[in-house]
């Protein structure tokens, strides 16, 4: 049996995204990984990602949640760094 981390190694994935997903989508960490693995191979997935990280910004920032807001920030920016993709707008400085 492989271990979560071997899974999110193995699938290139950041742990911080998968959480983030996780989150959103109220499932639990392992089922996340595989939901953000098959995303990152369909047309327009990495844009449902992003939108799934924005909104739990979005969630952190109206609960006064800073130091997470800014943690899922940094998820972010990494995410758009190792995936980028033309259409998906920058991150906003502004907490």
């Amino acid at each position: 049996m492989i271990t979560f981390e071997e899974c999110i190694g193995f699938c290139e994935l950041y742990d911080d995204e998968v959480a983030a997903i996780a989150e959103h989508e109220h499932i639990p960490a392992l089922a996340a990984a595989e939901l953000e693995n098959y995303l990152l191979q369909a047309p327009g997935g990495g844009v449902r990602i992003s939108e799934m990280i924005r909104d739990d910004i979005e969630a952190a920032a109206s609960h006064r949640d800073v130091n997470y807001a800014a943690k899922l920030k940094m998820a972010l920016k990494y995410f758009l760094l190792v995936h980028p993709d033309p259409s998906l707008e920058p991150i906003p400085l502004a907490a």
